[in-house]
């Protein structure tokens, strides 16, 4: 693609002109250069979409806690897009008690070194965990 021809559909998540894609294009003597796009129209339909779809999941989350279904910790996850094998990594606790503390019934029994942890990993305090509404 030569740079003229790089992608500049302003539109969807890239239309603040906040986020831009780097890309590599042609300039007229044949060198490969750093391109600053704003997206294109396909793209930003599908990160359009994809936001959409864990939005969703994030309101259905919420739902389930309401339901005392699972923890606070699992509306953190989704939002902040992790998984119970990173929340692991990041917060030192092994795998299998993550998954644990989805319960409710566990959470409440946690302590606050533990629920700290959490926290500074989801970058909110620990009152906003444990009084989740």
């Amino acid at each position: 693609m030569k740079v003229e021809e790089v992608p500049q559909d302003n539109g969807g998540f890239l239309k603040e002109g906040k986020v831009r894609d780097l890309c590599y294009a042609v300039d007229e003597e044949g060198h490969y250069r750093q391109v600053l796009s704003v997206g294109w129209d396909p793209k930003n339909e599908a990160l359009r979409q994809s936001w959409e779809a864990v939005n969703e999941r994030v309101e259905e989350i919420k739902q389930e806690i309401i339901k005392g279904k699972v923890s606070p910790i699992a509306y953190f996850l989704e939002k902040n897009l992790m998984d119970t094998t990173i929340l692991s990594s990041y917060t030192g606790i092994w795998r299998w008690k993550v998954k644990r503390h989805l319960n409710p019934k566990v959470f409440k029994k946690l302590n606050q070194s533990v629920l700290q942890k959490y926290a500074e990993v989801f970058k909110i305090s620990v009152d906003e965990l444990v009084n989740f509404s």
